[in-house]
């Protein structure tokens, strides 16, 4: 079996990461969760669940994905696949197996969890991050030729492929930098859809009108970036 190893960037997460950490398969050598500058006891309970834990104090979704990724490149013994996994329960982590099955048996670089209207709860995604999702991956598609139906954050990635994309986002475009960067040096990839639940707790971005505008703000940065 591959090496693989989970990044999960958390903040104030504690009434679920545990959860989270709990349904993770098996198969995963390794649990990261990057406790984002919390205030409450997300650190705690992600190490009584048997997590790495690590601290990063710049708030930020990319900051804490880097602050692994650090980490990471520091072992000896480096993974084949990195997954990302966001904390608030809002994935099913069993469903790995299904994101890292294209990896293993078709050498697949890049597998996005998309998270398909059929298979998402009632009111589990706002509206302002369906029409988000839309409008990013109808530009991808216009402007780069992508594929992509979704920034969703359940994603897995070679290890080795992660690295060469030189990531550098600290908030919240992490996930759309990694996917455009996979078009331009012409990765294979794929979307496998993933159920998708309302999340414990509210969400720092979506949320928040503030965190939503921010969010789609850096988002379209990054796409209308490339395209110049």
């Amino acid at each position: 079996m591959p090496k693989i190893k989970v990044i999960i960037p958390a903040y104030n997460e504690e009434d679920s990461i545990a959860n989270v950490i709990k349904d993770i398969p098996t198969i995963v050598d390794e649990v990261i969760v990057v406790d984002n500058n919390s205030n409450d006891d997300t650190a705690k309970n992600a190490i009584n669940a048997g997590a790495t834990v690590l601290t990063e104090t710049k708030k930020g979704y990319g900051y804490a994905c880097l602050k692994a990724m650090d980490y990471i490149s520091n072992q000896t013994k480096k993974p084949d696949i990195i997954v990302f996994l966001d904390g608030d329960y809002s994935d099913y982590p069993e469903e790995l197996l299904k994101l890292v099955e294209p990896i293993i048996k078709n050498n697949t670089d890049l597998v996005i969890g998309a998270r398909k209207k059929e298979l998402r709860a009632a009111h589990s995604m706002t509206p302002q991050q369906v029409f988000g999702n839309w409008l990013a991956t109808f530009l991808m598609r216009i402007l780069y030729g992508a594929r992509f139906t979704d920034l969703g954050p359940f994603r897995a990635i070679k290890y080795e492929k992660l690295v060469a994309l030189h990531m550098k986002d600290k908030t919240y475009g992490w996930t759309v930098e990694m996917q455009l960067k996979a078009v331009k040096q012409k990765l294979s990839y794929v979307e496998i859809p993933v159920k998708y639940r309302q999340r414990i707790g509210i969400s720092k971005v979506s949320g928040t009108l503030k965190g939503s505008i921010f969010a789609g703000f850096k988002i379209l940065s990054w796409i209308f970036k490339y395209s110049l």
